[in-house]
């Protein structure tokens, strides 16, 4: 017996391993079960928290402090390292446009915030808490409460308003998801089933009837002319070539082509006639078009390529082959010359069966080597988003310095190293398995502590008038905000309902709305916008609920 109560009772550092994993553990087994279709997932975690809190489990202060810090600092920096390859990328296809209704839907709510805390008389350090919690936003939470810390308020209040408005933050925007598409959703706002293809890269076949480009060279074309665009494949005479630099251009050739979207109409002006055969569908067997050329997807895993610009391994005039497309985490580039490789970039490689071995060798394509993972890029950066997260910014009529802190410190410099490291030869690839264990990891311990440290005050909390009024407060701030900004993005910024609903999602920062949205909605619309906004709006909440906290307190 005295062995089980040094184990769970008596405050060591073995006592809080034990007691944190134990909380983890049970948390993400229950998270996994289903109500009415919804899961919390390892949210779970932090209720089990509240829950042992409420039992009077406790863990050492310092080393509460501690796992809390950690999990945070490993939860945030994994997610921006994850979401860093495709970000920049992303933004610049029809990120602005997201992006407006993003930065509406943030402040709507953060307005709606403001007006109930005076109207209701709720405490700002207690209402920071509940907008946390409506836009389920737990770095957010750290950044109040370290805020607060650091004006000497010693509060609880903005954990168990998180804590209560939580649960009801992630139903919300389900429940307003399914609102908008019950009563505001038009048929011309679904997204096709082809949508996937329609937000980076698109294919389409031209021929050749522009005069002004006959009898020049593929490199002379496309140096006069702004379009982006990469010729994959090229028909003469009815045979299959592949399109070199020099190769010159003669009346009714036709190119199949990967370009944007929405630059089609433009290369139409440019080489011709557009041909109607769709080259987007899935069912394509690239490998069947012809007989002569060969289509494959080959991994970037040799360090060397890291970092390196595509033209200067001129890949094409000495082996014969063509690049048209590189996948990088989940978004579709094109392969232009001035594109910088990383490690994990798929590329699509058109040439003879030979040509594509023998650039296979150069390239890698040894699953093996990514299996691998690079720690030093991981303890590197969460170095620097310390130091980044550290340094005070001045804000005119603000007596106290604002900082990005834990939360938004680690998340920018983990966008930023996952987007530019490569470029200094940083290896900074991580397989998705290994980077969701560092973000569950992360997390779990984090939503461990919080409930740990809420739990002893929720359930009074929650029985008093001023509990109910608090989940009132969430749910107005989660759902009336959603509603008005989703049918604004669809009437007036003209966004399809996929783009709209994943906009809502990472806006909100509400990674299991979106899974409902993905399983409700055609084509990974809902996933692109998601990953596009979530990044934004994670940092801006992280300086707006400081900022808040600084003025209104």
């Amino acid at each position: 017996m005295d062995y089980l109560n040094s184990l769970f009772l008596e405050h060591s550092a073995l006592q809080a391993i034990v007691v944190l994993s134990l909380i983890s553990a049970l948390g993400i087994m229950l998270g996994k079960v289903r109500i009415f279709g919804i899961s919390l997932g390892v949210t779970f975690v932090f209720f089990i928290g509240i829950i042992a809190g409420h039992s009077g489990l406790t863990i050492d202060s310092s080393m509460l402090f501690y796992a809390e810090t950690f999990g945070l600092v490993l939860f945030v920096y994994a997610l921006g390292l994850q979401v860093g390859p495709g970000f920049f990328s992303s933004m610049r296809s029809g990120g602005a446009k997201l992006l407006l209704p993003a930065l509406a839907l943030l402040a709507t709510g953060t307005l709606l915030a403001i007006i109930m805390a005076y109207a209701c008389n709720v405490p700002i350090e207690e209402m920071s808490g509940i907008l946390c919690g409506a836009t389920t936003n737990t770095p957010a939470l750290a950044a109040a409460q370290q805020t607060l810390k650091q004006l000497g308020v010693e509060s609880s209040g903005a954990a168990l308003g998180c804590a209560l408005t939580y649960p009801l933050g992630v139903v919300g925007v389900i429940a307003a998801l399914a609102v908008l598409r019950k009563f505001f959703v038009r048929e011309e706002d679904l997204p096709g089933p082809d949508s996937k293809h329609q937000k980076n890269v698109f294919i389409a076949s031209y021929r050749v009837t522009n005069p002004g480009i006959f009898g020049k060279s593929i490199a002379e074309v496309a140096a006069a002319h702004h379009n982006h665009f990469v010729i994959s494949r090229m028909w003469h005479n009815g045979h299959v070539l592949i399109p070199m630099s020099n190769r010159v251009l003669e009346k009714n050739d036709v190119l199949l082509v990967v370009t944007k979207p929405e630059e089609c109409d433009d290369l139409c002006i440019l080489f011709g006639e557009r041909e109607q055969k769709d080259w987007n569908s899935d069912s394509i067997d690239w490998n069947k078009i012809d007989s002569e050329l060969t289509s494959q997807r080959i991994l970037v895993t040799r360090p060397e390529i890291n970092g390196k610009k595509l033209s200067s391994l001129r890949l094409r005039n000495s082996y014969g082959i063509n690049i048209s497309r590189v996948y990088r985490s989940g978004v579709q580039l094109l392969a232009t010359p001035d594109l910088v490789l990383q490690m994990g970039d798929r590329l699509t490689i058109v040439g003879e069966a030979a040509d594509i071995k023998r650039v296979e060798k150069i390239l890698g394509n040894a699953v093996s080597n990514l299996n691998e993972p690079n720690l030093v890029s991981i303890f590197i950066g969460i170095i620097l988003g310390l130091m980044v997260g550290s340094i005070p910014l001045a804000i005119p009529g603000i007596s106290v310095p604002v900082k990005l802190g834990l939360a938004g410190g680690p998340i920018i410099v983990g966008i930023l190293i996952g987007t530019f490291g490569p470029r200094l030869h940083m290896v900074t690839y991580t397989t998705q398995s290994a980077n969701m264990m560092l973000r569950a990891l992360g997390l779990s311990l984090y939503l461990a502590c919080l409930g740990l440290d809420a739990g002893a005050h929720f359930f009074e909390t929650v029985v008093r008038p001023e509990g109910a009024m608090w989940l009132a407060i969430g749910v107005a701030i989660t759902f009336v905000p959603v509603v008005l900004i989703g049918i604004f993005a669809m009437r007036r910024s003209k966004l399809d309902f996929g783009s709209t609903a994943g906009m809502l999602c990472g806006s909100m920062a509400n990674p299991m709305a979106l899974t409902y949205a993905n399983e409700s909605i055609e084509g990974d619309n809902p996933s692109v916008a998601y990953a596009t906004v979530y990044p934004v709006c994670m940092f801006l909440r992280v300086v707006i609920i400081q900022l808040l906290i600084m003025f209104l307190i």
